[in-house]
């Protein structure tokens, strides 16, 4: 018995230690936007977005972790102060009390009211894409992403990489070894400046798809015929993953998705490569015409059209010169 009680004493004590757990590691994981091994806590993300829903989700945390510790401490007290081994007899006669009920009805209320002003306040934040920079419309196609810069005349379609595709259809099984990012790679990644408010447009060609990636924050639907609005502003250089997170047929777990944010200098540069790669080639200048001096350097039509009829005056013949006796 005392075996047993130390177990769930130590249980206990591990369960309430987790949100500590949880925070630390938050902490110390804030430099890296991938998912690490081990990991309790959600990402705080590089976005403004990703810590809103970051500072909501731990304001929450910690009033859970508060109601616990009195709900399950009242709990432990009253159990180890008036457990039967020491004599203690319930109360057979009390039913009810105005006050207890006043304040458990209360108090949860107050909580409710405080947790919904900063979240109702980040979620309208959220959909606000006005004073956007730039715009980029992102159509999902079963099974690939394509993506538009709305007046750069630039567009290109993304899907997994053909490297993750061989070891995928191969049936060996993957390691980091033969590939560190396998099913989360693609063949041409979404270019994205930092610093900039960037509005997306999200639909789709075919089925339903959800364009997904967790760094940024947020998690639009791709539905055919609808378009929805999102948009973001990524804080920090790096590469960014993320897949489709709406069931689309048979390949939907081989849809990933790859931002690569980079300077406002070096995404000008890349978009400068791109319209200049998918430029169309210039038309060839015909050589101006030279004449040499006894010849027109342009063929008269009228003089054409004589010749052809036959009608062509003809050069004078020349007179015989005098023969001398």
């Amino acid at each position: 018995m005392k075996a047993g009680r130390i177990k769930q004493w130590a249980v206990g004590i591990a369960a309430m230690a987790m949100p500590v757990f949880a925070y630390a590691q938050a902490a110390t994981a804030a430099s890296s936007a991938d998912p690490v091994r081990w990991q309790l806590n959600m990402g705080q993300g590089v976005t403004s977005q990703s810590l809103n829903a970051y500072s909501a989700h731990m304001y929450a945390l910690w009033i859970c972790v508060a109601i616990g510790i009195l709900v399950f401490g009242a709990m432990g007290y009253a159990m180890w102060k008036f457990r039967h081994s020491k004599g203690a007899v319930p109360d057979k006669d009390f039913t009810h009390s105005t006050k207890l009920e006043v304040v458990w009805t209360v108090v949860p209320i107050v909580l409710l009211v405080l947790m919904a002003f900063p979240a109702t306040s980040k979620l309208i934040a959220m959909y606000d894409t006005r004073d956007s920079a730039m715009t980029v419309k992102v159509t999902g196609y079963q099974w690939m992403w394509k993506y538009e810069y709305l007046g750069e005349g630039v567009q290109m379609t993304s899907r997994l990489d053909r490297k993750s595709d061989a070891i995928r259809q191969s049936g060996t099984q993957p390691t980091l070894a033969d590939h560190a990012h396998y099913l989360l790679d693609v063949d041409n990644v979404l270019v994205l400046p930092t610093q900039t408010k960037i509005r997306f447009v999200i639909t789709a060609d075919d089925v339903i798809h959800a364009w997904w990636v967790p760094a940024l924050g947020w998690k639009q639907d791709a539905i055919p015929g609808i378009v929805n609005e999102a948009w973001t502003q990524i804080e920090k250089p790096g590469v960014y993953r993320g897949q489709c997170a709406e069931l689309c047929g048979k390949d939907h777990g081989f849809m990933p998705i790859v931002v690569r944010a980079v300077p406002k200098a070096e995404y000008q540069q890349w978009l400068a490569a791109e319209k200049a790669k998918n430029a169309p080639a210039a038309a060839p200048v015909a050589p101006a015409a030279t004449g040499t001096g006894t010849a027109p350097a342009q063929v008269d039509p009228e003089m054409v059209e004589d010749v052809l009829e036959g009608t062509e005056p003809t050069a004078p013949a020349a007179e015989a010169a005098p023969v001398a006796g």
